[in-house]
């Protein structure tokens, strides 16, 4: 796993040639070995920002959460990236049939995993919970991932390159109604009363 993260930052177009050549593997053995890892780095950098820290924005004093509410909000971040991993997944099985590729399941959510690989990377920023250092580290993580998916697609998916560009649009519209669904219900669980909690 660790060398298709560093090969996806470095020759991308190389490693995913390596990444579809590679032998297939299960969803179950996929999902433990590639997407609960690279899931888990933004979760435990935001825990220990947020803990040890805190969120800093301007001149303010930094906003510090408890250890428990920190640990919620971890775990319900971790899950909510597993379901989002999942769906485009889903989604990108099911619209490969549109483009004559018969991809399986697990190859469709290890293609979801990779190309969102920037965005656990990027999420190492955590560590350092500051407005703007979130923000650009932020920009040029979703920038990178949109580079990923459009260079990748075509070559994962065996197909052409205009089929790519539509195929990866396809994605990249879904993957921001996704985004915009799990802030959505994070806006929803906040307002239910289950929000931040501030040490102090």
């Amino acid at each position: 796993m660790i060398h298709h993260v560093v090969g996806l930052f470095t020759h991308p177009d190389q490693e995913w040639q390596h990444i579809r050549g590679e032998k297939e593997e299960s969803l179950g053995h996929l999902y433990l070995t590639h997407t609960l890892i690279l899931a888990a780095v933004p979760a435990i950098a935001a825990y220990i920002g947020t803990t040890h820290l805190g969120w800093m924005i301007g001149d303010r004093t930094a906003l510090v959460l408890t250890a428990d509410n920190a640990l919620w909000m971890a775990l319900m971040s971790y899950a909510a990236m597993l379901g989002g991993v999942a769906v485009m997944g889903m989604f990108i099985h099911w619209m490969a049939r549109t483009y004559d590729a018969k991809p399986s399941m697990p190859r469709c959510v290890a293609f979801a995993t990779y190309t969102a690989t920037p965005l656990f990377i990027g999420g190492l920023a955590a560590l350092y919970p500051h407005l703007w250092l979130g923000m650009l580290v932020g920009s040029a993580s979703i920038c990178y991932t949109v580079y990923l998916l459009y260079v990748g697609l075509p070559t994962f998916m065996s197909v052409g390159r205009e089929e790519g560009f539509l195929f990866a649009s396809s994605v990249l519209a879904v993957g921001l109604v996704v985004l915009v669904a799990i802030i959505a219900l994070t806006v929803i669980i906040w307002g239910l009363g289950v929000g931040p909690v501030y040490a102090g």
